[in-house]
Parts: C-alpha cells; sequence; structure tokens
C-alpha cells in the first residue's frame, strides 16, 4: 500500500494480506506542520474540544496545559468500554489502514513519532483484537479506543514500543470513523462476491427453465434509464446460452424483471462503494487542523451518507433473495417448465428436490432479518448532548452477515438450476460443468446439504473470476 493517492475499495481490500506500505514525502511535511498548530493550540487558552477540554458532557471541564499529555492516556483508559466477543482479525488490521490513510491527509493532528510508529506496527503485521459492540457510530469511540489500546500494546509484545502520547495523539487514535470504515469494507467486499454469485446462479435458472431470453433486447431495456438494467440485461446476453425457440411470450416475474432488480442491485453497491471511498480518504477527525488556521471542531465524525448506502444495499439484496426463491420453486413446477415434477427423474413417492423450498425459505427470512433499517433507532447519550447517531457499525455488520443465507440460496439456486439444464437436455456451459464436477446430477433421492455448500463454493470462485 503507498499512503498518499486516493486509495480504492479495491486497493484497500488487497492490502490487507500484504505487509509493505510506502509513504509519499509529502505526508511527512504535512504532518509537521499541523502539528505546529496542534502544539500551538495545546499552550494556548482558547478552547479546543479533547485537547484543553473534556469530551462530550464534559466539554466544559478545562485541561491545564501541564495536565494534557497526562489526559492522553486517560482519554484512552477512560473510552475503552466496547464490549463483547472479538471481531475477526482482519477488522483490526483494516482498522489500522484506515487510520493510516485518514491520517495522512494531514488534519488529524497526530504526531510524527506516533504515525510512524503505526507505520511500523502495519509492516510488523500487528492486528489488535476488536470487541464487537460499543459504537453507534457518531465516531467509533469506544471500539476505537479498545482497538488503541490493544495496538499500542501488542506493539510492545512484538518489540515495538510506543513513544510517549503527545497532546491530540489520543483524540487521533479514538475520534473517527476507522471502525466503519473497516466493517463497512468487508461488507461491500462481500456484497460484491455474493451478488456476482446470485448472478450467475440465475443465468444458470433462466437455461434451465426455457425462459424467454427476449427480454434482455438492449432495445427494451435502453428504453427506461433505470440505474444499471440495461448494464444487467448486457451481462445476461453475455451470459446466456441461447435458446431457439422460448416455450413462452412472458415468463414469470421473477425471470422478466432480472434486469432491473438485479441492475438496481448492482446499482446500489456500485453507489455505497463510492460513499465509502469518500469516508476513507476523506478526514473523519475531530477537531481538525484546517490549513493554517487553528484547530476546529467538525461533524465529520458523523457518517449517515455511509450508513444509508449501506441500509440501501441490504435493501436491494433482499430483493434479489425474493427472485431467487421464487425461480427455486418455479423449476420444480411441471406446469411451467415442461420437466418432471421436482426434477425427479425417478418420479412417483421421489422427493426430488422439493425439499430444498424449506431450506430456501428459512434463508430468505433471514436475508430480510437482516435488511430491516437500524439507522433511525438511536438512544441519546452523554447526558443527551450526543442525540443523534448513524448507527453505521450496526449497517455494516448486518450487511456482512445477510452474505452467509444469500451465497447459500445461490448455492441451492446453481444445484436446482443444474438439475433442470440436465433434464432439457441442453448442452453444458463452463460454469455447469465446474458445478457437475462437485455436484452430480440427482438421479435418486440423497442428502443435499453438501451439494448446496459446494454449489455455493463453485459460485464464489467464479464470481471472483467476474470483470
Amino acid at each position: 500500500m503507498h499512503l498518499g493517492p486516493r486509495v480504492t475499495l479495491a486497493q484497500f481490500c488487497a492490502a490487507l494480506d500484504d505487509d509493505a506500505l510506502s509513504v509519499d514525502a509529502s505526508v511527512d511535511a504535512r504532518l509537521r506542520a499541523t502539528r505546529r498548530i496542534v502544539d500551538a493550540a495545546a499552550a494556548g487558552e482558547a478552547p479546543v474540544y479533547g485537547l484543553n477540554t473534556g469530551l462530550g458532557a464534559n466539554l466544559g471541564h478545562r485541561i491545564a496545559p501541564a495536565d494534557i499529555p497526562a489526559f492522553q492516556r486517560q482519554i484512552l483508559e477512560g473510552r475503552a468500554v466496547a464490549v463483547g466477543p472479538s471481531l475477526p482479525p482482519r477488522t483490526g488490521r483494516a482498522m489500522l489502514l484506515a487510520r493510516l490513510i485518514g491520517t495522512a491527509q494531514g488534519h488529524s493532528g497526530m504526531s510524527v513519532a506516533m504515525f510512524d510508529h503505526l507505520c511500523a506496527l502495519w509492516r510488523a503485521g500487528v492486528s489488535a483484537p476488536v470487541p464487537r459492540y460499543g459504537s453507534i457510530g457518531a465516531a467509533d469511540l469506544t471500539q476505537n479506543a479498545s482497538w488503541a489500546m490493544a495496538t499500542l500494546e501488542a506493539g510492545a509484545e512484538a518489540g515495538h514500543h510506543a513513544p510517549v502520547l503527545q497532546p491530540k495523539d489520543a483524540m487521533a487514535l479514538i475520534n473517527h470513523s476507522g471502525l466503519s470504515v473497516a466493517l463497512a469494507a468487508e461488507a461491500l467486499e462481500r456484497a460484491d462476491e455474493t451478488l456476482g454469485m446470485l448472478q450467475l446462479a440465475a443465468a444458470l435458472s433462466f437455461e434451465g427453465y426455457g425462459a424467454n431470453a427476449d427480454i434482455f433486447d438492449a432495445a427494451l431495456n435502453d428504453l427506461r434509464a433505470a440505474p444499471g438494467q440495461a448494464e444487467m440485461a448486457a451481462w445476461f446476453r453475455a451470459h446466456l446460452a441461447p435458446v431457439a425457440n422460448p416455450r413462452r411470450v412472458q415468463d414469470a416475474l421473477s425471470f422478466r424483471v432480472l434486469a432491473p432488480v438485479m441492475g438496481a442491485a448492482r446499482d446500489a453497491l456500485t453507489r455505497a462503494i463510492a460513499v465509502w471511498e469518500d469516508e476513507l480518504n476523506g478526514a473523519s477527525d475531530n477537531p481538525v487542523v484546517l490549513g493554517e488556521e487553528a484547530m476546529r471542531s467538525t461533524p465529520n465524525f458523523h457518517a449517515p451518507a455511509l450508513a444509508l448506502a449501506l441500509e440501501q444495499v441490504s435493501l436491494a439484496m433482499a430483493l434479489v433473495s425474493s427472485g431467487c426463491a421464487m425461480r427455486v420453486q418455479r423449476l420444480m413446477n411441471p406446469d411451467l417448465t415442461g420437466l418432471p415434477r421436482y426434477l425427479s427423474p425417478v418420479g412417483g413417492a421421489s422427493a426430488g428436490f422439493v425439499p430444498v423450498q424449506k431450506t430456501v425459505a428459512a434463508l430468505a427470512g433471514d436475508v430480510r432479518r437482516h435488511a430491516m433499517p437500524v439507522v433511525f433507532d438511536a438512544a441519546p447519550v452523554s447526558d443527551a448532548v450526543e442525540d443523534v447517531a448513524p448507527m453505521s457499525p450496526l449497517a455494516a455488520l448486518k450487511l456482512t452477515d445477510q452474505a452467509v443465507p444469500l451465497a447459500l440460496m445461490a448455492g441451492i439456486e446453481a444445484v436446482v438450476a443444474a438439475q433442470a439444464r440436465d433434464l432439457r437436455g441442453l448442452a453444458p456451459t463452463a460454469l455447469h460443468g465446474a458445478l457437475r464436477a462437485r455436484v452430480p446430477m440427482l438421479q435418486a433421492d440423497r442428502p443435499l446439504g453438501g451439494d448446496v455448500d459446494a454449489a455455493a463454493e463453485v459460485l464464489r470462485d467464479a464470481a471472483r473470476a467476474m470483470v
């Protein structure tokens, strides 16, 4: 990772698996310039939030200049109140990278010594544990504080002892949206992968159902500038095996509206990634050093745009999942497909694939549960001084968790659709062949849970290879 230019989501996620780090020479110059302003403010009389004042409801309490260095450790210890099981180790790593990127912008006021120390910890592969609960997204204060203390301690254990905390260092370590950024990066990366899996499974279903691909005609989908629709129609045109004689003029809506539904989901994801990149590459600190001016309080620790963008993705994915569940059912209906009931080659008392309808319905319910918005529900804290919050960490966590049932739904659809393709006698495609290498065609009733897991793995690999 190179600190200096704007960082994309793809670059950020790739960097989490690499300890390499380089820093523009301009970053050091910016940090030294802002430190002169911080030091002057620490020695001055003007109140600066969190530097020579208390935090939150303690805003009116002034800190004497001589007490400011000791106050730094108090800031960390007094706010490290995050609780619960630890988030995955990658989260702590992502928080460290997000803080380095944010600090490199030159507005946090972090000391050069602390920034250099964090760079050394990154190169040493340090990844501190982060408890799951504590932040409401109005800065990720409590979890950032727990992470900061654990990061400095892990560095010391690795032989990298932290420098003495300078004025503003503690605030630069905890009062920013680093946790929200880290969690949202994972959520968006997973959502991107999962939507690709669902697209691939839907294409298999379209072929297995024998649906009318005329619905993806460019002339039709260009008539309305709905977000993502024309692009998604083009994707299906490119990925569907040609069907010479469609069976129907119009199919069930779960097939006919694939382009607008999945296009809307892809558009929501693209927009959310753009919002995330603005958050990562911006200054979310409070207070900040602004140019040659004194330190200023900001509203930038509050990230409603990111929270709302994540919520839109989770809602869009729930809409996609509804179509997935419906296609699984339609594929088993002989009146609609002309194929054997439940796609069983032997018929009679054979259950075929019908039991998986229950599983897919349960998974769809879990997807909807994770789509329930949380951004409007925040309790006031700090004597109601902090009376609103975006709940961005929770929005990110539930989007990540939503990917689990979505991926399994895609696996179910792929298994069912592959069976329909075989019964229809369609020529194998690369994806169909990859599935059949792991999941044999159903001849007699057998446990299907392992087949679904295997199909999801095949789809995940294919989705990662998609451009």
